[in-house]
């Protein structure tokens, strides 16, 4: 086996009903030889399955679903076959209800009927109850089939006792009249397909993000061929053709515009509001929404390359990965069945047997027991409250990469910041060419010969400013770098020196106690200075100055009214980064850091027991940003930066990061919530439902009540989930 034949699919799966569905089908598919790995959602109905393409083949992943019980969906096909099964759930639900409140009137009306009343429940209540139940009894089939033991089974167990009982009382086998569960069997039945109906609804509205995002790609795109407009599918579309976009349309791929100007809607990708005006040579991206003009752009990135797709990907990803907290609930799923079944047969014979009660009490604890016990609400407690976080992050621009970041970013103490480029502009500008005694222009034409060949932030200011100055950039050769420190090359066969003092103290290039001064006063600006030296003597300096992001204080402030510690990590020297930290709140500051120091630096405040995050550009930071437990990367609008860190921000905007921090404690609070709700239903009504209260209290449960506390306890976690699309973060300044 090669790297290359491991194939990872994702297959959408119809008919799991409950979290004990998932791991049968996991079970399934992690069997079959060639699969190396193999992960079920329940919450989201999806199977992502690793395998040997040499081994195997798609149709072979689908035949062991099929062979569990369950059925893989098509893609496209899968609404229409979800609002098929809503809707025979739903007729199921309303037929059901109907016919056992008719069974309920019979049992109370004085007919005087030739035959037992019995006779004519029966024959109302049988083809309504097969009707009804027979989704569950055939689940429960393929179940045992498979040697597994599921949600249905147990199902199956209490309403077939139910309707079981009824059939031997109605015609005096075994049991007599009084045994006469038919309303109970056809209201169980009803209230789990209610149960299951409610669910699925539910279960929809949290992927609703994904959706949204997967139907913003164009089905056709116009393009230009010998000198004609014509209209083709996306998918056929070529890298490098032509692409007309009129107002009013979205944009099919990824592209760089080569006519026209118009604004573009980029708020469905990015979260941003405003639209974005887009003019020759600037990118577009598939999924946005030309507003104003006709734009001509070359497609750059087609298919599963544009940046959408790559969206739609990484969120599929995330929605479908595990947290670790749910390892809890899955391992008190795997006991949970053995254990209630064990509970409802222990019922019956301690009441029956041992406390000499009535049989149909003892049957009613039985079918109690059996129906009100599920763990779908354990199954669902987790991966809901994830799938529906990954999704509001999604809309707001925050791409969440796994479930794990939401409770790695709960734990959080300290947020590092990267100074340039992600609390500052990272477009620094030259404010100062002091000569000393060469003339400035001199100085800043030897300077920008040099900087050509770098492409650090510093070195691109000094050669925007030479442009800007129109002054004449020469060739240079021999250019090295001193990593962090400087750069050297030589222009006219002369040697020019360009860093910082640290630099010039190595090659012992000696200047005057008034250029250390000047240097001071320039550094108590915030500002950065370059000294030059031409042939190992100081020429003069080049002051720059990188402008702070207008949100720069507001999310300093921000994350430490949360109670995090922020820091602020550079490669300037300790004076201008302490002028920087003093301008935005931040106490803690490392300076004077290379660029390959990040990551050492991030792994001291872990040894320090620090949980931390680092914020970078995704670029220049990713040993930092990979060394970090929480790596956020600033994409800076739609060119983003996917590979970097366990999160990305498509938009270059600051306070998305005590968003991202927000909405990870939202998420688990909510994931706690939820497994609070899950352990202590189970916890309380399983006793209930086996008659713990009513030697004390004189009270028990009817059968058809534990049905619609079970139906109910998942729709309620569900719901709670979704209550975190409501999440709204902190307002910009």
């Amino acid at each position: 086996m090669t790297k290359s034949d491991i194939q990872r699919t994702e297959l959408k799966i119809g008919g799991m009903h409950c979290a004990t569905c998932a791991a049968t089908i996991e079970k399934s598919l992690s069997h079959l030889a060639g699969v190396t790995g193999a992960r079920v959602s329940f919450a989201n109905e999806t199977a992502t399955v690793e395998y040997d393409s040499a081994k195997l083949k798609l149709a072979d992943l689908e035949k062991a679903v099929a062979d569990a019980g369950y059925r893989v969906m098509a893609e496209d096909s899968e609404k229409t076959a979800r609002e098929k099964d809503l809707r025979a759930n739903r007729n199921r639900v309303v037929v059901g209800l109907a016919v056992g409140v008719f069974l309920m009137i019979l049992m109370y009306l004085p007919l005087h009927l030739p035959f037992p009343m019995a006779y004519l429940m029966l024959v109302v209540s049988a083809p309504v109850f097969i009707y009804v139940s027979r989704p569950i009894f055939g689940a429960a089939y393929r179940a045992l089939k498979n040697r597994n033991l599921n949600m249905d089974v147990m199902y199956s167990m209490g309403i077939g006792v139910a309707f079981g009982a009824s059939v031997l009382s109605t015609f005096g086998l075994i049991l007599s009249r009084e045994f006469l569960f038919y309303e109970t069997a056809v209201f169980l039945a009803a209230f789990l397909s209610l149960g299951r109906y409610l669910e699925a609804r539910a279960k929809g509205k949290t992927s609703q993000a994904i959706k949204k995002l997967m139907g913003l790609q164009p089905k056709t795109a116009a393009i230009v061929t010998d000198n004609k407009e014509i209209e083709i599918r996306v998918e056929d579309v070529q890298i490098g053709d032509i692409v007309v976009v009129k107002p009013g349309e979205k944009i099919p791929v990824d592209g760089q515009v080569v006519d026209g100007r118009s604004y573009v809607d980029e708020s469905m990708i990015t979260g941003e509001p405003m639209p974005v005006l887009k003019s020759k040579a600037d990118g577009v991206v598939a999924g946005t929404l030309n507003k104003n003009s006709v734009i001509k752009f070359t497609a750059t990135r087609i298919g599963k390359d544009t940046v959408l797709s790559q969206i739609i990907k990484l969120v599929k990803d995330a929605q479908s990965s595990r947290a670790p907290i749910q390892r809890i609930a899955d391992k008190a799923v795997s006991y949970f069945i053995p254990v209630v079944l064990a509970i409802a047969v222990g019922s019956f014979i301690v009441w029956y047997l041992a406390l000499g009660s009535s049989l149909l009490f003892a049957l009613n604890s039985l079918i109690s027991v059996l129906v009100i016990a599920c763990p779908c609400a354990l199954g669902l407690a987790t991966p809901t409250a994830v799938t529906v976080g990954v999704g509001r992050g999604a809309e707001l621009g925050i791409l969440i990469k796994t479930g794990e970041v939401f409770e790695i970013s709960d734990k959080l103490t300290t947020v590092v910041f990267d100074k340039t480029g992600t609390l500052t502009k990272g477009m620094p500008e030259v404010t100062d060419v002091i000569g000393m005694p060469m003339p400035g222009k001199e100085l800043l034409k030897l300077a920008a010969s040099v900087e050509k060949n770098s492409r650090h932030p510093l070195a691109e200011a000094i050669t925007r400013k030479a442009e800007k100055d129109g002054v004449e950039i020469e060739p240079s050769e021999g250019f090295d770098t001193f990593e962090g420190r400087g750069v050297i090359a030589k222009v006219r066969a002369k040697e020019v020196l360009i860093g910082n003092r640290a630099l010039f103290g190595k090659r012992n290039v000696p200047y005057p106690n008034e250029v250390e001064a000047k240097i001071l006063q320039l550094e108590n600006e915030a500002k950065t200075v370059s000294l030059i030296a031409v042939d190992g003597k100081l020429c003069g300096m080049v002051a720059i100055a990188d402008v702070l992001k207008e949100s720069a204080k507001n999310v300093v402030d921000e994350l430490k009214n949360m109670g995090l510690k922020v820091v602020m990590i550079t490669g300037d020297n300790w004076r201008t980064a302490k002028v920087i930290a003093r301008e935005i709140g931040v106490e803690n500051v490392l300076a004077e850091v290379l660029p390959q120091d990040k990551a050492e630096q991030v792994k001291k405040l872990q040894e320090a027991k620090e949980v931390v995050a680092f914020v970078g550009d995704g670029i220049n930071d990713a040993p930092a940003l990979a060394q970090a437990d929480v790596g956020i990367a600033i994409g800076g609008g739609t060119d983003v930066a996917i590979e970097s860190g366990q999160v990305v921000l498509m938009r270059d905007e600051l306070m998305d990061v005590a968003s991202a921090v927000q909405l990870s404690r939202k998420v688990m609070s909510r994931i706690r919530q939820n497994l609070f709700w899950a352990f202590a239903y189970n916890s309380a009504l399983i006793p209930v439902a086996a008659g713990a209260l009513y030697p004390s209290f004189g009270i028990t449960l009817k059968p058809e009540l534990a049905g619609l506390a079970m139906a109910m306890s998942s729709v309620t976690v569900v719901t709670f989930s979704l209550m975190l699309k409501r999440y709204k973060p902190p307002a910009r300044q």
